[in-house]
């Protein structure tokens, strides 16, 4: 089992930046692959980056150059540096958990465990 739990969400104005944390504990091989996801009220879940102990690093098109995810492996802490935060980034994120797999992808049917989500709202 795996454990995941965000934190860092909040209200920011467009342009702003924040930090979302998610601290994760449990199964090692379980957790190879670490991912935040999002949800938009009516709209489906989608991937927004990950990344795995290749390393390998993935981020969807619409956030590239803006977020930054990392992993502190010393304290199993995964982190996505938001910038330049548009409203469209509007939604709750997750944190996922995953096994190894041939590729890093974006897609949450990859990753097996989640987290509550953290709702992040950017004002214009």
């Amino acid at each position: 089992q795996v454990q995941l739990v965000e934190s860092g969400g909040g209200s920011v104005q467009a342009g702003g930046s924040l930090v979302l944390a998610c601290a994760a504990s449990g199964d090692s091989y379980s957790r190879y692959s670490m991912g935040w996801f999002r949800q938009a009220p009516g709209l489906e879940r989608e991937g927004v980056a990950a990344l795995d102990r290749g390393p390998r690093i993935r981020y969807a098109e619409s956030v590239k150059g803006r977020f930054t995810i990392s992993q502190d492996n010393a304290t199993d802490t995964v982190y996505l540096q938001m910038n330049s935060l548009k409203p469209e980034d509007t939604a709750t994120y997750y944190c996922a958990a995953g096994p190894p797999r041939f590729r890093l992808e974006l897609l949450s049917a990859k990753f097996n465990f989640w987290g509550q989500g953290t709702q992040v709202t950017v004002s214009s």
